[in-house]
């Protein structure tokens, strides 16, 4: 079971290290909490070595998206 663990983990530090990155070019102070929340979540479920992190962080990343700290995007 560790080795998905880690597998999701990863894609959560991936996405975390992403938004911080799009921080930079961007300045939404939104992105770093989102990056805040998939980092937390991550770190956390390494270092526990349980899956209830993860899913914690991805329901507060959602909540903050919600709740509108998304930056806008364009659709045509």
């Amino acid at each position: 079971m560790n080795i998905p663990l880690y597998i999701v983990a990863g894609v959560f530090a991936v996405l975390a290290l992403g938004l911080v990155l799009t921080y930079s070019q961007r300045r939404r102070l939104g992105l770093l909490w989102m990056a805040a929340a998939y980092g937390c979540g991550a770190g956390a479920a390494i270092a526990l070595n349980v899956w209830w992190p993860l899913a914690l962080g991805f329901a507060a990343a959602w909540a903050l998206r919600l709740l509108g700290f998304d930056p806008d995007t364009t659709r045509n």
